[in-house]
């Protein structure tokens, strides 16, 4: 049985011994490599056995054909590392890992391929899927538990079901082939991400599914819902394996009475972004930049401070191992009534020694009561206790026990609680205090009260000086372009772009900018346009003041290619390229909302003729087709002017488009098209309209790019400077380097900002550690966006500032070190 892995409707056994697997999203590609070593211990000392590790694609394939596994990049030795502390590992290979990472770690560079399918059972795609898995399986393969290593599961793709993959039987057959192809023995599996198991695995032989679970932590319903994924697996003799979930340990429990046997909590150990590797995404408004600072509020902090669930982590921990072999779900032997809003379905497992533990949810913020078998126990708020009952112990029956037994050895039974704990030995009842100790017949009871992480906290240290270079970074000249190109085709993955032109505006009072992503920095006859951010949506831009030869420059900063897959804005695709888009001049504009011929409904022939959105029905929500033949002698976009839902739009016998509320645009070639625009019937919808706009490209562009490793040779080199005092004012547009000189810490430092109006990029010890947006912005998820941190023992400090046009002048006031926190 030794190197065995086995997984089944009772669980998951491991060299012959059934385990709850407690699981920590750990990832290397977040952390300094120096520290990969105590984080890992970390883990383990939490109680859990187990960390998930992402391996990023485009992490290791830094450019077509070019690979790196060393340094902060070498997963092997990591995995060694994590196996030297105990650990288990679930690698995740991807191809699409997600994670609110680059592109979702899908090279920027397949975007180029106009027939390349991300993510689909397409030769093209695959091809290069082999390339990445001939470079990583190798690694996997020599780690794994068959070969005496620490791999126990290896996951393909991620959360398949969120995406329209067309033919997910072949792809996950593909992917599965070339993993057995490289002798991956361990169980195979893929996660669903809104519980569609075959979505997630196609119900590909050898591919077991497992689901990631997000509920509200206070949601009264968790435990139906996830009993459900239980019982449809155990039908299948599989065991539910929750492979990503919520970080709050009350929530984990009621993951586990619910039938559980792998739990894996996202991200419970955080980490940082470092580089231009966080992600564009679609948490925003509809869309958002991810932070640098990549926390999701787990029990280690992104600098390595433990907070409260680390505690509690070492609780359930201790639990588990109390429980014993192979617990099984059940229905609550004893009756359990609360005054606090609890759970609608109450959790049980029985035990394979006797007995029965129930979990007891308190989803309120007050203390309160509850009566479990008839007596009444007092149950913390925000706390969701195990309570043994019905448990054979050292030649007692633990009737009842109202809290977490984390320890039974030596005639003592520890108890963990935040409140009073009413113990039921045999037929014998005693309330035990925090921190108390009774004795009952041959038994001592202890009840251990909760502990809260205790950090010393330094003091912060104020910067009112730097040192200002004198010169800028270079530039490297990309070619001169009929129209302008992507940042990809330029060889420009992560980085930045220039483009420059000069073009007659006379009778010119629009432009419209159609497809830039992400960051676009406007001059315009030497006007500084503040900061856009449209996620590729169309931006129409006054120029009614200019006339003549106008020169146009934009800088087009990538933050991260999209990490999921969402329709209503063009850079949210996946896969979509970054750039300056198209530039076009506006030469005409022209309402086309009426004349449209109505079909649907029971409208007849010849077809009646309405305004967009004019037909009147009783027909509710039932769809309705508009058409009309619009005419341009060039290059046109239709506008959607007051769209409120998504519609879809057919041009002449192409298949038809979704247009969102979002981006109401739609380029049209010259020429006559007929247009059909097919949305449902809402008689309380008013002012959809449609106009037409006749355009006329900006051409004769030329570029020049500064990619993420030209800025950061520049960035670490010496440079020539002087001093200057704080604050510093910067031209809207202006870029400045600024070095910093940094105290020693043992510890690190993070740096804050007071300023506004400056985007600002950081490096340290030769590597960007990030970026952050001082003043108008727009939105960020993912952890504090107002810092950066400089892990200890990593010297130097050199800042990149950039004005950016707003209300207020950009300027720099103040810098403060200060040291980590949770």
């Amino acid at each position: 049985m030794n190197n065995t892995i086995r997984l089944d409707a009772q669980g998951i056994e491991i060299d012959g011994r059934p385990q709850v697997v407690l699981c920590a999203s750990l990832f290397y590609f977040r952390l300094p490599r120096e520290q990969w070593r105590a984080r890992l211990a970390q883990v383990r000392a939490s109680g859990y056995t187990c960390v998930d590790v992402y391996l990023p694609w485009n992490f290791h394939e830094l450019a077509p054909g070019r690979w790196d596994f060393q340094g902060r990049r070498d997963v092997a030795a990591f995995l060694d590392l994590a196996q030297e502390a105990g650990l288990s590992v679930i690698a995740r290979p991807g191809p699409y890992i997600c994670s609110e990472w680059d592109g979702g770690a899908l090279p920027a560079w397949l975007g180029l391929d106009p027939e390349l399918q991300v993510r689909q059972n397409e030769p093209r795609f695959l091809a290069q899927v082999a390339a990445w898995f001939d470079q990583v399986l190798p690694i996997l393969a020599a780690r794994q538990h068959s070969a005496g290593g620490p791999v126990i599961m290896v996951q393909l793709e991620n959360e398949l079901d969120f995406f329209d993959c067309t033919d997910r039987p072949g792809y996950l057959t593909a992917l599965r082939d070339l993993v057995l192809a490289h002798g991956i023995t361990v169980p195979l599996i893929a996660c669903a991400g809104q519980g569609d198991l075959f979505g997630a695995t196609g119900d590909v032989a050898g591919v077991v599914p497992a689901c990631n679970f997000y509920p509200d932590d206070d949601s009264p319903f968790i435990e139906e819902e996830v009993r459900r994924y239980h019982d449809v697996l155990a039908a299948r003799d599989l065991p539910l394996l929750v492979t990503e979930t919520n970080r709050r340990h009350r929530t984990l429990r009621r993951l586990l009475v619910s039938g559980a046997t792998l739990i894996a909590p996202y991200l419970q150990s955080s980490g940082w972004n470092f580089g231009f590797t966080p992600s564009t995404g679609n948490w925003g408004d509809p869309g958002n930049f991810m932070s640098h600072w990549y926390d999701f509020g787990g029990y280690v902090s992104p600098t390595g401070q433990e907070r409260p669930e680390y505690a509690e982590a070492q609780v359930l921990a201790r639990v588990i191992d109390v429980l014993g072999p192979r617990p099984v779900v059940a229905a609550p032997a004893v009756e359990v009534v609360t005054d606090f809003p609890t759970s609608s379905a109450i959790g049980a497992l029985a035990l394979s020694d006797g007995g029965q533990v129930i979990a007891v949810p308190n989803l309120g913020t007050v203390d309160g009561y509850a009566t479990v078998a008839g007596v009444r126990v007092q149950v913390a708020a925000g706390s969701c206790p195990l309570m043994p009952v019905g448990r054979p112990l050292a030649g007692h029956t633990l009737t009842l026990a109202s809290a977490d037994l984390v320890s039974a050895t030596d005639g003592m039974l520890e108890f963990s609680s935040a409140v009073p704990v009413t113990v039921v030995i045999d037929d014998e009842t005693v309330v035990v205090p925090v921190g108390g100790r009774t004795a009952v017949a041959d038994l001592e009871l202890v009840v251990v009260g909760p502990s809260e992480p205790v950090h010393e906290v330094g003091e912060g240290h104020e910067i009112t000086s730097v040192r200002r270079r004198s010169g800028q970074a270079p530039t490297v000249l990309a070619g001169a372009y009929e129209l302008p190109p992507t940042l990809e085709s330029l060889g420009v993955f992560r980085g930045r772009g220039t483009y420059n032109t000069t073009t007659d505006l006379t009778g010119v009072e629009e432009l419209l900018i159609a497809g830039a992503a992400d960051i676009v920095d406007l001059v315009i006859d030497g006007e500084v346009l503040p900061s856009m951010v449209t996620y590729g949506a169309q931006r129409r831009i006054d120029v009614r003041e200019l006339t003549g030869p106008v020169p146009i420059r934009a800088t087009v900063e990538i933050w991260g290619h999209a990490n999921f897959d969402d329709t209503r804005l063009p850079a949210l695709r996946l896969g979509a390229l970054r750039g300056l888009g198209s530039v076009w001049k506006v030469r005409a504009v022209r309402d086309i909302s009426a004349l449209w011929t109505v079909a649907g409904h029971w409208a007849g022939r010849p077809a009646p003729v309405r305004g967009l959105d004019g037909w009147s029905s009783t027909r509710g929500g039932e769809r309705v087709t508009y058409t009309r033949v619009v005419d341009s002698p060039t290059t046109s976009a239709l506008l959607l002017r007051g769209l409120q839902e998504p519609v879809f739009v057919r041009v002449d016998k192409a298949d038809p488009v979704t247009v969102a509320a979002e981006n109401p645009w739609l380029l049209l070639p010259a020429g006559a098209s007929q247009v059909a625009v097919t949305l449902p019937h809402d008689a309380s919808r008013s002012g959809l309209g449609a106009e037409l706009l006749t355009l006329e490209p900006v051409t004769e562009w030329a570029c020049s790019v500064q990619d993420d490793e030209l800025l950061t040779a520049f960035a670490v080199s010496a440079g020539p400077g002087r001093t200057v005092e704080l604050p510093l004012k910067v031209k809207p547009g202006d870029e400045t380097w600024l070095d910093v000189d940094l105290p020693a810490s043992e510890t690190g430092h993070v740096l804050r900002f007071d300023g506004t109006q400056l985007r600002v990029t950081g490096w340290s010890d030769g590597e960007c550690i990030g970026r952050v947006w001082l003043g108008d912005r727009p939105a960020f998820s993912g952890g504090d966006p107002n810092a950066l941190w400089i892990p200890p023992g990593w010297s130097g400090l050199t800042l990149l500032l950039r004005g950016v046009a707003g209300a207020a002048d950009p300027e720099l006031r103040r810098l403060r070190l200060e040291p980590p926190t949770d």
